[in-house]
């Protein structure tokens, strides 16, 4: 007999509360399902029901079948769920949302590609300052950077992503090269208001040292592409991701400051509610940000070619 069938047959008999009870339910005799319950205590070598001919109680080998089981026959229904999802014809509105910098220069693309592929999908893309909790809006998909801080949430990585603290090479001339972590409190930083978290607090580890530094500067902003223009213009030193600052490391408009201490990680995620009410537009989505960044994001940033300035 198959053991999901039986582990089944067995919830609902529970359930029901007696023999007769379940036969009514299934459309069989009482002896069938009584045969039935047999057949499985054999298969398994012990008793999992006293039964008289009123009521039945669990044995202490029943209560662990019926515990565990319960618990595999739900991931079973939700594998069920998850596999008819992503057969399913994606359709109806998806709601997206994304930061300014990210959801334009990455995001965006994606959307425009993936409209194309799934045309009964209507994609409404909503752009904020910050990650937005699905939670307190109707969006579908929310993408998070770091840590997502709703363990209720799935959470796919979809891009890897560091952070740096980085500035121009006129304001490093002009203000000298932060040696520690320490040095910073002398220095101009442009500090961004993204998120709940204390803003202008940095934490730099390098090994097994931690250093919290509070840093100040004559600037501040909740949009990172301005914050990002002002470093370009050497007006201090700013902490960005590296999706953001990659192409001007590399043309050396930028330079990265502190490159030995790293930064608390910035991996990119595709989050979505529950599990169990995944649907198929979300599953589609989430399934092509992961093969789009897969395929067009840029080579990672080598540490070894950018060295703070003066070295």
């Amino acid at each position: 007999m198959d053991s999901i069938s039986d582990l089944a047959f067995f919830v609902q008999l529970v359930k029901h509360g007696s023999l007769s009870a379940l036969a009514r339910e299934l459309g069989v005799t009482p002896p069938a399902v009584t045969a039935r319950l047999a057949r499985m205590e054999a298969r398994l070598g012990v008793r999992l029901l006293n039964r008289t001919t009123r009521r039945i109680t669990v044995t202490q080998e029943g209560e662990l079948y019926l515990s565990h089981g319960a618990r595999l026959l739900l991931e079973f229904e939700e594998l069920d769920r998850m596999v008819s999802s992503a057969r399913a014809v994606p359709k109806g509105l998806l709601r997206v949302n994304a930061t300014f910098g990210f959801g334009r220069r990455h995001i965006a693309p994606a959307v425009s590609e993936f409209a194309r592929r799934y045309a009964e999908v209507e994609v409404q893309l909503t752009l904020t300052d910050r990650s937005i909790r699905l939670a307190d809006e109707a969006y579908d998909v929310g993408i998070w950077f770091g840590d997502v801080p709703d363990s209720r949430l799935v959470a796919r990585k979809i891009a890897p992503n560091r952070r740096f603290l980085c500035a121009s090479p006129a304001y490093l001339e002009r203000a000298g090269v932060p040696v520690a972590p320490r040095d910073l409190h002398g220095h101009q930083c442009i500090v961004l208001r993204e998120n709940d978290a204390a803003y202008g607090t940095w934490h730099l580890r390098r090994g097994r040292k931690q250093e919290t530094i509070k840093v100040r500067g004559a600037l501040s902003s909740n949009d990172g592409e301005t914050a990002l223009v002002w470093a370009l213009d050497g007006h201090g030193v700013l902490m960005r991701s590296e999706w953001d600052v990659y192409p001007h490391l590399r043309s050396g408009a930028l330079q990265v400051v502190l490159p030995e201490w790293s930064l608390p990680g910035a991996d990119v995620h595709a989050v979505y509610g529950e599990r169990l009410n995944v649907s198929a537009k979300v599953v589609a989505f989430v399934d092509f940000l992961a093969e789009w960044f897969g395929h067009t994001a840029g080579p990672a940033v080598n540490m070894q070619g950018w060295t703070s300035h003066g070295d």
